[in-house]
């Protein structure tokens, strides 16, 4: 099995970490990976994304053409990876910060209003993690408790405050993405 996720937003958003953190805990369950990081000279602000890779095999290059799953924070990043979503695959949308519904029929979309359910639990920084616990619910690749085993274990020692906030990020996404409707 392998799977291709794009993750994308503006810098600032936590596109890096959140695909940082699929790769750690890829790397922690003995999984072959890569995670191909890029982003605008602004940074905080511009334009981030980045591959992350899974598999059970050797990976044979980190470029990735079709993904099988996006996530979307922004409306910039919806507009160029729609479209390059593989056929039969997942986009999650921010829709928080999205003021258009996907148009594509052949895959699944999910529309998550992460802004939101990241304030609601108390900080606004939370929204890339809002939204891997949705994948994770659509597409299993772990569980809650193994990503959260991998963040407790790699999460920076600046943020260590933030530890069980971001489990608790985790847990709420994959809780909205079970009731939500998805559409394709």
């Amino acid at each position: 099995m392998q799977t291709e996720i794009v993750i994308s937003g503006f810098g600032g958003q936590g596109v890096l970490f959140a695909g940082q953190l699929m790769a750690y805990c890829a790397l922690d369950h003995e999984k072959h990976v890569t995670w191909f990081p890029s982003y605008g000279p602004e940074m905080r602000g511009g334009t981030a994304h980045c591959t992350v890779i899974i598999s059970d095999e050797e990976i044979g290059s980190p470029v990735v053409k079709n993904p099988f799953a996006a996530i979307v924070m922004n409306l910039p990043s919806l507009d160029k990876y729609e479209t390059q979503v593989k056929e039969g695959g997942l986009l999650i949308v921010n829709s928080s910060l999205v003021d258009r519904s996907p148009q594509r029929t052949d895959i699944d979309i999910l529309e998550i209003p992460a802004n939101e359910i990241a304030e609601e639990i108390g900080d606004r920084r939370l929204i890339n993690l809002v939204l891997i616990g949705a994948l994770l619910q659509r597409h299993p690749i772990f569980t809650i408790k193994q990503v959260g085993a991998s963040l407790d274990k790699h999460i920076p020692d600046r943020h260590r405050d933030m530890l069980q906030l971001n489990i608790t990020a985790l847990k709420r996404g994959f809780e909205v993405a079970e009731t939500a409707i998805i559409a394709v």
